[in-house]
């Protein structure tokens, strides 16, 4: 979301999946923490608030994840803010890295993908080939897109909005989340970086939503 105006030593389990292996911190219940960065330009005041999310659904064979995401300390917020959000993983089977959708371009893409280090040796093929790459599989980490939904504990008046989408990129080996949000009318670039947690793993303090 965007204003208006624990890493653990267990290594994650790998199983097989369509077009990409699937990975323990993607399971129902994982937690992470961290926080999201906005930036208004030079000479205006940065912004920062806490983050918390919690994997609630996970199908690899259809490329689909979600969970809840909740913002505290948001400066244009009376309280915390909690939304459920939907994922799009990147498997070259379900999805690519071309959105086609939610105000983003080809170049849009690009631009936010080529934030995240890991996708620099992809930039050739993912051109090429229409915006899919020959192996995924074999990848450190999972590219993904998340996009919240609806808001959950507040009104749309909340100061918070939910128009745009978080390009996603997750580190296999240590559940190191990082993302940029994308709203055409919002600031660019705004960073979200989370961490894996085990204090909330059973989803203490989050209701939980089921879609079929």
């Amino acid at each position: 979301a965007e204003p208006d105006d624990a890493t653990s030593t267990t290594m994650p389990s790998f199983k097989s999946g369509a077009g990409v292996c699937a990975c323990s911190f993607l399971e129902v219940g994982q937690a992470f923490e961290g926080s999201q960065h906005v930036s208004h330009g030079v000479g205006a005041k940065d912004e920062a608030w806490n983050v918390k999310v919690r994997v609630q659904g996970c199908d690899m064979e259809r490329g689909y994840v979600c969970g809840v995401m909740e913002a505290l300390n948001v400066p244009t917020a009376e309280s915390k803010v909690m939304t459920f959000w939907e994922g799009e993983v990147v498997d070259n089977v379900n999805h690519n890295f071309y959105t086609s959708k939610w105000g983003a371009d080809r170049e849009s893409d690009i631009k936010h993908w080529n934030k995240f280090p890991h996708f620099a040796k992809l930039r050739e093929s993912v051109h090429r080939d229409g915006g899919r790459d020959a192996d995924l599989s074999e990848l450190p980490c999972i590219f993904m897109r998340w996009k919240e939904k609806f808001f959950v504990n507040v009104g749309p008046d909340c100061g918070l909005t939910i128009a745009g989408f978080y390009y996603i990129c997750l580190v296999r080996s240590s559940g190191e989340v990082k993302g940029y949000y994308f709203d055409p009318s919002s600031s660019p670039y705004q960073k979200l970086e989370l961490r894996a947690s085990y204090e909330d793993c059973q989803g203490k303090g989050f209701p939980t939503y089921e879609f079929h």
